[in-house]
């Protein structure tokens, strides 16, 4: 077999505790909300000032803007006010510094990276390329997020990465996304959903509503003689959980990349946001747009999402439809295969399989093409990211799960015109866990979500046991080489 020989860089991202942002920090109970109001209804207005003064001075240079979002944890609380208009702007911006605590994102691991080119190649250097590396960011009580860093790969094969913000930045959320109302039906039907009353509350929608126009329509339907019965209160419910779990963010296009986070939003996340998939996808048209899948965890269930930006400005979290959308490890092809979308998966937590699709929201009918063979991978395997387009086929990096559980990272290579003939695979591991990398908060794993080519090189950022995240290279043609000898 021909000899492959990464090269693993001098990157390496650690996590840290010192990038924290500010999040709400308001108990359950109402009336310790409204007890903690009533200590600063009395406090004079000297002690709220003193103790503003103090916020400022141990917080406000961790944070940009800290009032304005003081302000935003304030008016979530703002109704337990008896007459909130009556208050100072200092007592308003104390009530919220009581209402926040900060949360260090990336405490506990930086890991599961994927990699693809910088929307804004100007700054990239001759023969170069920048790139956006996406990473999955774990904090207290395992909540994960997103983060991101930009860097550049020289003509010569180095890498460096951007100068990392001191500060974190979480995105505006768009007040009334729109949502597209013959996915939303199927959606609702595909969670059992079939009422009547259902129906009629998006009946009068148009094709495109915005989440203002579905709550007045739910406002309405509650008036309704139905609105009593517990089918029709589960159903509304649902409709609001399936609204909330889709919506837009957007960045100040002042951020440096690395200042950008997406920190859970909607229920369905609420316990994480968990290894993004990222792939520059290219349209018959030639328009380029950036998706990806990621794993959106609850603390109870998961739950396959879709992230879709131009810029890595602005975003839309969407949900995926259909019963191929089942368990991790979703990866979308970078471009449609016979006017078809592809998607690989792994709904069964052991093969490796693959999905064609009219809509990259819809996936049903999954397909196996790849099951465990080697002891290696001899648990399980699946997918570390999308299909890389090579003239020899689509190159797919996998990930194989063997004795003590093990990861370590393979390839297979899939026929360009029919991604489910497999042409070949690796029978020993590209990447297994160095005796460095093999200590970390789950030992013994390497792991990506996503490569990208450069020329001749694939360039493989992975994890290293679920803490930190490095970067290795290899030259492309001796992959393909070992992957097309016959077995």
């Amino acid at each position: 077999m021909p000899t492959i020989q990464f090269q693993r860089q001098s990157v390496k991202l650690l996590p840290s505790n010192k990038r924290v942002i500010l999040r709400p920090f308001i108990p359950g109970r109402r009336t310790q909300i409204n007890t903690i109001i009533a200590r600063v209804a009395r406090l004079d207005d000297a002690a709220v000032a003193a103790q503003l003064k103090a916020v400022h001075h141990d917080f406000g240079k961790r944070h940009r803007h800290i009032d304005a979002q003081l302000m935003r944890h304030y008016r979530q609380v703002r109704d337990h006010h008896r007459q909130p208009n009556t208050l100072s702007e200092a007592r308003k911006l104390l009530t919220g510094a009581l209402f926040s605590g900060e949360y260090s994102i990336e405490s506990a691991a930086l890991f599961n990276p994927s990699i693809v080119p910088h929307p804004d190649q100007s700054d990239a250097p001759k023969g170069g390329l920048r790139f956006i590396m996406s990473m999955r960011a774990t904090g207290e009580g395992h909540i994960s997020s997103i983060e991101f860093r930009a860097g550049t790969l020289t003509a010569s094969g180095k890498i460096s990465l951007d100068k990392v913000s001191r500060f974190v930045t979480q995105p505006e959320v768009i007040p009334d996304p729109t949502f597209h109302k013959p996915s939303f039906i199927l959606k609702l039907g595909e969670m059992g959903l079939h009422h009547g009353f259902v129906l009629d509350a998006l009946a009068t929608l148009p094709e495109h509503f915005t989440l203002g126009e579905l709550e007045r329509n739910l406002t309405a339907m509650r008036r309704k003689p139905h609105a009593k019965s517990i089918h029709f209160d589960r159903a509304l419910e649902f409709i609001k959980w399936l609204a909330d779990s889709n919506y837009d963010i957007r960045f100040s296009d002042t951020l440096a990349v690395s200042e950008r986070i997406i920190f859970p939003v909607s229920l369905n996340e609420a316990k994480g946001i968990e290894d993004a998939r990222f792939v520059r996808f290219t349209e018959d048209d030639g328009s380029v747009i950036y998706n990806a899948t990621y794993t959106a965890y609850n603390g109870h269930t998961i739950l396959p999402q879709f992230i879709r930006t131009k810029d890595f400005l602005h975003f839309s979290i969407l949900t995926l439809n259909g019963d191929g959308v089942q368990n991790k490890g979703m990866a979308l092809f970078p471009r449609r295969i016979r006017g078809r979308y592809a998607m690989l998966s792994r709904q069964d937590d052991e093969n490796l399989l693959i999905m064609f699709s009219d809509s990259p929201h819809h996936w049903s009918n999954p397909r196996v093409i790849l099951r465990p063979e080697q002891p290696w991978e001899a648990v399980k395997i699946g997918n570390c990211g999308s299909p890389i387009e090579t003239k020899a086929g689509w190159l797919v990096i996998t990930h194989g799960v063997g004795p003590m559980r093990e990861y370590s990272i393979g390839a297979a290579l899939l026929d360009l015109d029919d991604p489910t003939r497999v042409i070949g695979r690796l029978r020993e591991p590209l990447l297994s866990a160095e005796p460095g990398e093999r200590e970390g908060y789950v030992p013994n794993v390497v792991y990506s979500c996503g490569a990208m080519l450069h020329g001749d090189t694939l360039v493989l950022p992975y994890a290293i046991s679920d803490r930190a995240t490095v970067i290795a290279t290899t030259p492309l043609e001796p992959l393909l080489a070992a992957l097309r000898e016959k077995n």
